[in-house]
């Protein structure tokens, strides 16, 4: 897999590698089917993993690890996305504003996510160039991703807040063509968050499991 960590062209004078531009590619598809909540966002999602996991195993284990998990809550979409079609009038999961019960919760486990995966990148200095910023976008990554398999609008507002970070971080890094594509990133996401807050005004609200009616 080497010539996934190839040059692929040169931009604005920044050195574009295979694996940064094809992830973030499929990137870029995974958030464009998921605000137009379509199930192959999830799929998508995983390859994009499966590339990035392939192009830093063996010499980046923390980031390769990092991806493995990223495919893991794919996989959770994908299966909370498929027992939850049908829920909507249009055969798609129906979006719905979280509860302040859940929106604690994410908030809470994102603070101490970002705290104990910070902690551990300090503690072993392989798993990330800069621990901290690192630890943010990778949690933050973690309860978008969740946010998203549970249909909340919050997860567009995670998405912009992980893009406030993973565009200044990616250029800092050299990744270039991963900055470039946060930004777009930013744009899709003000967009489908537009499209989901209204559809959540529009259509009933699904039926959550375990909350009486």
């Amino acid at each position: 897999m080497n010539w996934l960590n190839s040059g692929a062209f040169t931009l604005f004078g920044q050195r574009i590698i295979w694996s940064d531009m094809t992830g973030n590619i499929l990137g870029l598809i995974t958030l464009a089917l998921g605000w137009r909540r379509s199930l192959w966002t999830w799929p998508v999602q995983f390859l994009s993993g499966l590339v990035l996991f392939a192009a830093f195993y063996g010499h980046l284990t923390g980031s390769a690890g990092k991806q493995a998990v990223v495919m893991a809550v794919a996989l959770y979409g994908w299966w909370q996305w498929r027992r939850s079609q049908g829920r909507a009038e249009d055969g798609h999961i129906a979006p719905r504003f979280a509860t302040w019960r859940e929106r604690a919760a994410m908030l809470g486990a994102a603070a101490a996510g970002t705290v104990a995966v910070a902690l551990l990148f300090t503690a072993y200095p392989s798993l990330s160039w800069d621990p901290w910023p690192d630890a943010y976008i990778f949690v933050g990554t973690i309860v978008a991703m969740y946010a998203q398999a549970k249909g909340m609008v919050e997860f567009w507002i995670a998405w912009l807040l992980v893009d406030l970070v993973g565009v200044p971080l990616n250029f800092a890094n050299g990744y270039a063509f991963s900055g470039f594509v946060y930004v777009i990133y930013g744009a899709l996401v003000l967009w489908g968050m537009r499209d989901w807050w209204l559809r959540s005004r529009r259509s009933p609200q699904p039926v959550l499991e375990g909350v009486p009616a």
